[in-house]
């Protein structure tokens, strides 16, 4: 049943699903001449040129000052994480320009957090979130901007200041104005703030990471495993992220059991601990083989990918990959 899913996944008119089943299922290099094809074809057809074609010419997308709360889902953040996770290509001038358009914006210069709100004079300090700078650090460094200053600055503030408190912690801590938000950074961490951070080290070569970035890896790897990924740390029987159980894409800002799976198998994490999310996600399979994509977003982002309820090609597509991981563990 694997090997017939895998050929439909290789025939799928969505060449980052190609190039993602070429990569990740079948273990091709990037040189293949298949996944070579596949790459270019992302930025000729399918989602990734359509979403292109509506940016305006600074790199932005709706009205500059948007880029995050007002436009959700078509503003520049949301087409930036979009864009990074269909495998654009970061060396297209539109892609750089939407990346200088976001560190101009987002990006706060004095502390390297990305923020909600600002203009061409950099992010406010004030409105730095967690989820947000992990996302916009992941699509940088996917998109090459892994050596540059200010990421590297960026993954400084996230090494040095997100929390993993599990609900003893201080609503505020320090004098920091970030830190206003208890949603955030409150009593008990919020996950999804993790995550995102998780995901962007993760995307991070482990030769370029630092003794800091090391150490913040490790806290957030434990922070999840004593959650069981979606459960209480307190009663593992009691599920805390009921949300996360249902499997989406794309992600944005949120999270589900697959993304973290997928985050931890790419940081190498082997542990017991992973288990109860792994059988929910063997639970979630149809008897076809196939897994539902139940969070698409549709009519929501700047262009329309899969419906909600029916068969998901990127949500199968990792699962799969997320499986042949976990189950060699077993």
């Amino acid at each position: 049943m694997d090997n017939e899913i895998v050929e439909k996944l290789l025939s799928s008119k969505y060449p980052s699903v190609r190039y993602e089943a070429l990569t990740a299922l079948e273990g091709r290099p990037e040189d293949d001449p298949a996944v070579v094809q596949a790459k270019r074809a992302v930025m000729s057809e399918g989602p990734v040129p359509a979403i292109l074609g509506k940016q305006n010419p600074g790199g932005y997308w709706g009205q500059p000052e948007d880029f995050y709360v007002r436009s959700k889902y078509k503003g520049t953040v949301w087409n930036m994480i979009l864009l990074a996770d269909l495998y654009a290509d970061g060396g297209d001038p539109r892609i750089r320009s939407m990346c200088e358009f976001l560190l101009s914006a987002s990006y706060d210069r004095t502390s390297g957090g990305f923020a909600y709100s600002g203009d061409t004079g950099g992010g406010r300090t004030d409105s730095i979130i967690p989820c947000l700078t992990g996302n916009m650090v992941w699509a940088l460094i996917r998109f090459g901007y892994g050596g540059d200053p200010r990421v590297k600055q960026a993954l400084d503030w996230m090494a040095s200041y997100q929390r993993y408190d599990d609900g003893d912690g201080e609503v505020r801590a320090g004098s920091e104005s970030f830190y206003r938000f208890e949603k955030c950074w409150g009593r008990h961490t919020c996950h999804q703030g993790v995550v995102k951070m998780l995901k962007a080290f993760a995307e991070l070569p482990p030769e370029q990471r630092t003794e800091k970035i090391d150490a913040a890896i490790t806290k957030g790897i434990e922070y999840i495993l004593i959650h069981r990924i979606h459960k209480s740390s307190r009663n593992p029987e009691r599920i805390a992220m009921k949300k996360w159980t249902e499997l989406g894409f794309p992600n944005l800002w949120e999270s589900d059991i697959l993304e973290v799976l997928t985050i931890l198998a790419k940081l190498g994490v082997r542990d017991s601990r992973t288990g109860d999310a792994v059988d929910l996600l063997l639970s979630k399979r149809l008897p076809n083989g196939w897994w539902t994509n139940g969070r698409s977003h549709r009519r929501m982002l700047a262009v329309n990918l899969e419906k909600d309820g029916q068969e998901g090609e990127w949500v199968t597509l990792r699962a799969l990959s997320a499986l042949n991981y976990y189950e060699m563990e077993k």
